[in-house]
Order: structure tokens, then C-alpha cells, then sequence
């Protein structure tokens, strides 16, 4: 079993824009390309994982999540050689949280602070969650990351900040308080060595 380095999309790998709803309007986080492919060149694993309620708020299909995904795999393949050894996101939304089509709303333990996509990476790719590192804006990011054992580490770009502030409920304590995911990476690196 190997450690990965999970990442969120947006507003840790990508700038926050909201629900993005054309494809060119997806860029990276200055520096994001460059840190992804020092671990890439480090041989560690490097996962996306996402909470994607577009297509159950009816904003847009699956289609286009999978185009934005397919323009993030090219941006940082350009930037820098990058790559994502996968890419997992949750497009499901319970009702009482704001789902709307039925193809897409239901309750999933996909969907963080619940830790479905992590076990599933971990258990399609040899990862041990135990020793691999989650990097989000968000307090269901870190809650992800704790609920399955990983270390979390919270970024202050996107949401970030503003949890830092309090302006989110947030019991957990991040492991790891990073200015941006380069500043993240550089941690993680120091913590493998």
C-alpha cells in the first residue's frame, strides 16, 4: 500500500469561481501545476476529490463536470507536465440539501465529510489512507480527511480563509494550516521524508 495526496477542485487546484459553467472559465491556482508535479516526480499519488452538486442542482449534465475535469488534466499537463493519477467527484445532493433532479438526488457516502470517495481510491489503487494527506478549503475537507484517517490540511485560498475565521462551523482542527496547495505540498514533502 502506498500514501496519496488527495486534493478538493476548487479553490485548492483551481481558483473558486462558483458553479463553473463554461469550460474556459476553469484556471489553475498560480503555482498548483508546478507543486503537483513535484509529488508526481516523487512517484506519490495524487488524487482529486470533489463534491460536484451541479448536475444534482440541475446547473448543468455529468457531461460538462467531465469536461472541466478533462481542461484541468490539460492545464496542468501544459503548465508543467502534471498529472492526476485519478479523479473522483461526488455529482449527487440529498433533497434537503438543495438536490432537485432525481437522476442526481439522493444521499450518497460519497459526498464529504463522508469518506466514500477516499475508500473507494484507496481500495482501486493499494492506497493506505493512514499515512496519505488531504488537502481542501473546506471544514468537510478536513472532516473527510479525519473521518478516514488521513492527515487534513486546510489551504487559506478559495473558501479557506474564510473558515479560518469562523465563518463556517468547524470543530476539527486541521493537521496543517497552508498559505495555497504549493505551500501544502512542500509540508507533505517535509512530512514523507
Amino acid at each position: 500500500m502506498k500514501p496519496a495526496v488527495f486534493f478538493d477542485r476548487d479553490g485548492v487546484l483551481n481558483i473558486e469561481a462558483g458553479y463553473i459553467h463554461k469550460v474556459e472559465d476553469l484556471h489553475l491556482i498560480p503555482g498548483v501545476a508546478q507543486a503537483v508535479r513535484r509529488l508526481n516526480d516523487r512517484e506519490i499519488f495524487c488524487c482529486m476529490v470533489s463534491n460536484q452538486s451541479g448536475p444534482a442542482r440541475d446547473y448543468y449534465p455529468v457531461s460538462h463536470v467531465e469536461a472541466l475535469h478533462d481542461r484541468l488534466c490539460k492545464l496542468l499537463e501544459n503548465e508543467a507536465g502534471a498529472k492526476l493519477n485519478a479523479l473522483y467527484y461526488c455529482p449527487y445532493l440529498s433533497a434537503p440539501e438543495g438536490g432537485t433532479n432525481p437522476e442526481f438526488t439522493r444521499y450518497t457516502t460519497w459526498r464529504k465529510p463522508n469518506t466514500g470517495m477516499l475508500v473507494a481510491a484507496a481500495w482501486e489503487h493499494d492506497l493506505d489512507l493512514r499515512n496519505s494527506f488531504m488537502v481542501g478549503d473546506k471544514a468537510t475537507d478536513v472532516d473527510m480527511a479525519h473521518n478516514a484517517g488521513c492527515k487534513g490540511i486546510l489551504v487559506q485560498t478559495g473558501y479557506g480563509e474564510s473558515v479560518l475565521k469562523g465563518e463556517y462551523q468547524h470543530s476539527t482542527k486541521p493537521d496543517f494550516i497552508a498559505a495555497d496547495s504549493p505551500a501544502a505540498v512542500e509540508w507533505i514533502l517535509q512530512q514523507l521524508k
